[in-house]
């Protein structure tokens, strides 16, 4: 009985183990994403409730996050600060700050703060300002697995996420 048993387990692995047929046809590709920077220049007036948005075409997966950095120097290389960025007016008395909302197919920047009437903020602070939106892609197998970078330093994400960002695209 014991032989009769190995036999059928012997036979039933070998037929078992060599069925093999022609590959199926490739499924449909999923949605793609990829890390991409782009600059925006806003103005900031009472006319918009100090606050921009813009759409996201194409829109992000999800999963995907979006970084905005301000641009604070330009004195010989460019310098960008993570937002939300805090600024004192009126002696310290008084606070303003950049800082962004975001969903699959917008961010918004605003400015928010202390101040009762944010037409009294200097016309540089509403005026005229650049910031880089960069959209890092959330799982995409290669990324996950290395250490995340200092999201706080631009160049560091530009690098870990290998954004072009030599000819970065203005948005209006």
């Amino acid at each position: 009985m014991k032989k009769i048993l190995i036999l059928f387990a012997v036979v039933g692995l070998t037929v078992f183990s060599s069925c093999e047929g022609p590959e199926g046809p490739p499924g449909p590709v999923g949605p793609q994403s990829e890390a991409e920077v782009f600059e925006v220049g806003p103005d900031f007036t009472a006319g918009n409730g100090y606050s921009v948005t813009y759409p996201l075409d194409p829109v992000m997966l999800s999963g995907d996050n979006i970084l905005v950095y301000e641009l604070v120097s330009t004195g010989g290389v460019d310098t960008w600060a993570l937002l939300p960025q805090v600024y004192y007016f009126n002696n310290g008395l008084e606070t303003a700050q950049y800082n962004y909302t975001f969903t699959y197919n917008q961010f918004r920047i605003f400015i928010k703060g202390s101040l009762s009437d944010y037409s009294q903020l200097p016309s540089s602070f509403r005026l005229g300002k650049t910031f880089r939106v960069v959209i890092i892609i959330g799982n995409d197998g290669v990324n996950a697995k290395k250490a995340k970078p200092d999201y706080s330093d631009y160049n560091a994400v530009i690098e870990r996420y290998n954004i072009d960002d030599s000819n970065v695209k203005k948005i209006d």
